[in-house]
Formats: C-alpha cells, sequence, structure tokens
C-alpha cells in the first residue's frame, strides 16, 4: 500500500462509458466508474449476508463453548465479524480490480515494525493510565483473581481474543470502508464520520455512556491518523489489541463498560468519575484524553505528513 494510499489529487481523468452523463448515470455513476457511496452500500450488504450466515452457525454450534454469552464465543464472535467483513472487501477487491492490501492490512506488513510499535503504544497508554490513576488514589490492584496456570490460560486468551477483537473493528469501520468513502467526500469527513459510528456501536454495551463513547470517538481518530501517516492499520491493530488487553486482564478494569471475567486481579476503582472514568472504565477518565492529545504529537514526529498518491485501477475498469 504505502504512498499510494489515501491521495486524492490522481485519481485517474478519464471519459469512458462509464462517465456520468445525466440522470440517472450521473446519480450511481462518475467519470471512475460506480460511485463510493453505491461501493460502499454493495460492501456493507455483503457483509451483514455474510454476518447473517456466520451468525447463525454461531448459534448452532455454541453447545461447543457453554453458550453464546461465554468468552469462546465471544472470541468466535469477533474472529467471523473479521473474516465476514475481508471476505466482503476480497469481492469489492476483485470487481473494483484494486490489491487488497490498499484496504489497509498489505501483507508485506503482517505483524512487522508498525505492528509492534503499536503494541508499545498501547502498553505505554495503559500503563501511564492507570499509574496515574492510581497515583491520584483511583485505583487498587487488590488480590489475585487466578493463581498458576490459570493466569497463563487467560493471558493467552484474551491476547489472542483481543487480537480479533481489533482485527474485526480496525478492518471494518478503517479499513475498505475508510478507503472507499474517502474517494467520495474525502479522508477526514470519512475518518469523523466512521469514528462516530465506531463509537456509537459501543453505547450499546452495558456501563458505557456518553464520556467513554467520545473517547472511544477520539481514540478512533488518533487510529485513522496513524493510517493516514503509515498507510496501513497494523499499528492500529497493535495498539487497540494491547491497550484492551490491559484493561481487561493486566490490570482488571472495565473495558468499554465491560466487566470479562478471567481477569488477574480484584481491583477496584474510586474516586470521582474525571478521574477513573465511571463505569465505562479508564478509557473515559480525562487523563486518557490527554495521553491521546500526547500520542498525536509524538506520532506526527515519528511519522511526518508526506505526499500521497491513490491506487489507480486498469484503464478499463468500468465499475
Amino acid at each position: 500500500m504505502g504512498d499510494d494510499f489515501f491521495g486524492t489529487q490522481r485519481e485517474v481523468e478519464r471519459s469512458s462509458t462509464a462517465s456520468a452523463s445525466g440522470f440517472p448515470g450521473n446519480v450511481f455513476l462518475n467519470k471512475t466508474g460506480l460511485r463510493a457511496g453505491w461501493r460502499l452500500l454493495i460492501y456493507l450488504a455483503l457483509f451483514f449476508v455474510f454476518m447473517v450466515v456466520s451468525t447463525y452457525l454461531l448459534a448452532l454450534f455454541s453447545h461447543l463453548t457453554r453458550g453464546l454469552t461465554s468468552p469462546g464465543s465471544q472470541f468466535l464472535g469477533e474472529l467471523t465479524g473479521f473474516l465476514d467483513a475481508f471476505l466482503a472487501a476480497w469481492i469489492m477487491s476483485r470487481l473494483e480490480q484494486r490489491p487488497m492490501g490498499v484496504y489497509g492490512l498489505p501483507a508485506r506488513g503482517t505483524f512487522g515494525k508498525q505492528f509492534w510499535l503499536g503494541c508499545l503504544f498501547g502498553f505505554c497508554e495503559i500503563c501511564a493510565l492507570i499509574g496515574l490513576i492510581a497515583a491520584f488514589g483511583g485505583y487498587s490492584f487488590g488480590s489475585l483473581a487466578e493463581h498458576g496456570g490459570a493466569i497463563a490460560k487467560w493471558a493467552l486468551f484474551w491476547s489472542v481474543c483481543f487480537l480479533a477483537v481489533a482485527l474485526f473493528e480496525e478492518f471494518f469501520f478503517r479499513g475498505y470502508s475508510l478507503y472507499t468513502l474517502t474517494e467520495g467526500i474525502g479522508f477526514w469527513p470519512a475518518a469523523i464520520l466512521l469514528a462516530v459510528s465506531f463509537g456509537l456501536v459501543h453505547k450499546r454495551n452495558p456501563g458505557e455512556n456518553w464520556i467513554g463513547v467520545a473517547g472511544v470517538i477520539f481514540v478512533g481518530l488518533f487510529w485513522s491518523f496513524a493510517l493516514k501517516r503509515t498507510g496501513s492499520l497494523w499499528f492500529a491493530l497493535g495498539m487497540h489489541a494491547t491497550f484492551d488487553f490491559g484493561e481487561t486482564f493486566l490490570f482488571s478494569v472495565p473495558d468499554s463498560g465491560l466487566i470479562l471475567p478471567g481477569h488477574l486481579s480484584n481491583a477496584t476503582l474510586h474516586g470521582p468519575n474525571w478521574l477513573t472514568g465511571g463505569t465505562p472504565g479508564p478509557e473515559a477518565s480525562v487523563i486518557d484524553f490527554l495521553i491521546l492529545i500526547v500520542f498525536f504529537f509524538v506520532f506526527d514526529r515519528l511519522y511526518p505528513a508526506k505526499q500521497e498518491q491513490r491506487y489507480v485501477p486498469p484503464a478499463n475498469q468500468d465499475f
């Protein structure tokens, strides 16, 4: 993917039979083919069909993982969600004659430098966040909730589970959807719209509130910024998965309003909501917003802005 990911200045200029030429052509087509909004709707329709099928199959076999609400079923739900989104994007890539890598997951970056840098950012974020909350008297680690081999088992499980969560959420909200919507309305309007959607999805969680939603939107914008500067989602994946792991398992606090089983300790948060985040968890703390502002500044220095180019499909592409 690299530098050609989000350029808006170099879209192919051609006047073929796919060009818009009056109603209804100007509603559905532009000079490059089918308009971005319609392509996004096709993608979402494909994803919805795949999601319905995979949800039905998961329900059939839910007894294998002790019910639909068990951690095992939650993991399978996140994994199949990613596969649904990825398969829908693959179909669109064939129709649009684009390489899959332009949608945010180039194979050459798989679990490479950017992913591990993201893990470092996520680890620093959660450690700094909990450390500062504790310094102001708002966090207590408590006693161990798991012992012996159970600690290793749950640590491994949540590591893999949150990698699946990150893959699904990042690719669905900042993969094909962001790439395509950018073509229609520009990168930052698209990133803001999808970040708001990302936040609103989390509002369904028990314990989540509007401050927590704002935190999810803000970090979604940071991950969009990282995507724009690096050309891939690998940094965001690493940071997303590591931060969620730190909240849920390592420091055993609510994650977007959810308190999940298999956490390391019987930790408690106590103090004003501006400090602890309240029921959504530390990601709704004022401190986390400040940390993310610092991250914007640091990432801007690590990955300065450069001229970008967008992938141009072959000249005979009419879709």
